[in-house]
């Protein structure tokens, strides 16, 4: 599709009839550092399995201690609560502004145009937290009337109180009526086709919910990755004199306390996953293999059915150290104390995820949120809500565009990464085309 085609697309639907959608002005994270308290915990049953996880079979990698921090069936930070918000631990893009949700939208159903509208598109995101990024895409390509019965909406969710949070919100139901079906099911239940649980949405497209990407059906698809590479599991290791360590998780209990410990070597993560170049200035180091994994699948689904990515998250380009941390009220946390009770994260690291795309398709980026969202055309979009909505929605809608865009906020902190299937050496993703090549193209 012609750059002047895609700019028609995106201009129809920023200068669009949307009407503001009224959110709760949120605050920025604070990097206070909280004090570390001793070893009481709110989380008892999940400290005593990490105590006789250790017991029975040494130190923890940092990788197990997230998994079961994050995601243990029984007591995991993200499986029985909603974490998000002002009222939870930490707040996300689409949490702040509805244009966030909708440029992406946008995106797209531009990317969709450039391939062939005529089919059928799956929208895939992985890790849809409360459901609020998801809603706002169906709403923006809902638009067009020609196509939005062409779409339907896979979540990959591994938390059963987050996907009734979601199912809330896609279909406009009650919390409480959902949480009362919910309760007469089987948790175990799969269908043929690999989803646990299903709906329509309020705009009129079919909804499913999977465990796993691997359970997602294959097809034409537009994959995003919001904020969820960063909560995956990662593996850290020390530069040490007697060469690279891995950097595990023990329980001293004289202290009553988890504690951080070097491997005495090498280990199997190290072995397998640890790769120093001879220019590494580096002394410490985090992989996060699951992510690789993820990326090489969607490359793979990307290949055969010439589907597209778009991955956004707070990272780096293998420059950053020590990122490891944790998140509780909106403040920094130590990751060790009231396992189970804060958001573990670390930051993603966007040269390791093109390495492990193995130029088998065309990357973009990383881009900064900032230029993204402006790319986007996000200032026009907020004078044309500033323009419909009433006096006292302005300063929410200017609050959220300041979040989202300035480099002292989010701005420069998130990035923004593309993957398509191979095209033409000048095609360039929407959002990723510079105001300079716009100029040029016309």
């Amino acid at each position: 599709m012609m750059q002047s085609a895609r700019k028609t697309c995106i201009y129809r639907i920023i200068h669009g009839g949307f009407k503001y959608q009224n959110v709760t002005t949120l605050r920025c994270l604070s990097v206070k550092q909280t004090k570390h308290p001793t070893s009481t915990t709110s989380n008892v049953d999940l400290v005593r399995h990490l105590r006789a996880r250790i017991k029975s079979n040494g130190p923890l990698t940092i990788a197990e201690y997230m998994k079961e921090v994050l995601t243990n069936p029984l007591s995991g930070y993200y499986m029985k609560r909603d974490v998000f918000g002002s009222q939870g631990d930490f707040t996300t893009s689409p949490e702040i502004s509805q244009m966030f949700g909708e440029l992406v939208g946008i995106w797209c159903l531009n990317e969709w145009m450039h391939v062939d509208l005529t089919k059928t598109l799956q929208v895939v995101e992985l890790g849809p937290g409360r459901g609020t990024l998801a809603d706002d895409m169906l709403r923006a390509i809902s638009r067009f009337s020609d196509v939005r019965d062409s779409v339907s909406l896979h979540l990959v969710e591994v938390s059963p109180a987050l996907s009734d949070i979601q199912e809330s919100k896609l279909s406009g139901k009650k919390l409480e009526q959902i949480q009362a079906e919910a309760a007469t099911r089987s948790s175990d239940t799969v269908s043929e086709g690999g989803h646990y649980k299903q709906c329509l949405s309020k705009y009129g497209q079919p909804v499913y919910w999977y465990q796993s990407l691997q359970d997602v059906p294959h097809g034409l698809s537009c994959f995003i990755a919001h904020e969820f590479l960063d909560a995956l599991p990662i593996h850290k290791f020390q530069k040490t004199d007697r060469g690279w360590c891995e950097v595990l998780i023990s329980y001293d209990d004289d202290s009553s306390s988890f504690k951080l410990v070097l491997s005495p070597g090498a280990t199997v993560a190290s072995t397998a996953f640890l790769q120093v170049s001879p220019s590494e200035t580096r002394d410490h180091i985090e992989v996060c293999p699951d992510a690789g994994l993820i990326v090489q699948e969607l490359c793979k689904r990307i290949l055969s059915h010439q589907g597209f990515a778009l991955l956004a998250d707070y990272g780096h380009s293998a420059e950053k150290t020590d990122t490891f941390r944790a998140f509780k009220n909106h403040q920094l946390h130590d990751v060790l104390v009231d396992p189970g009770t804060a958001d573990l994260t670390a930051d993603v690291d966007f040269t390791y995820l093109r390495n492990m795309t193995e130029a088998t398709v065309s990357t973009y980026g990383p881009l900064t949120q900032q230029e993204f969202l402006h790319n986007m055309g996000i200032g026009v979009r907020l004078q044309v809500l500033l323009q419909k909505a009433d006096q006292e929605a302005w300063k929410d809608l200017i609050s959220g565009y300041d979040m989202l865009t300035n480099p002292k906020k989010m701005g420069e902190r998130f990035k923004f990464l593309a993957l398509m299937n191979p095209r033409q050496k000048d095609y360039i993703p929407a959002g990723f085309v510079t105001p300079e090549a716009l100029k040029q193209s016309q």
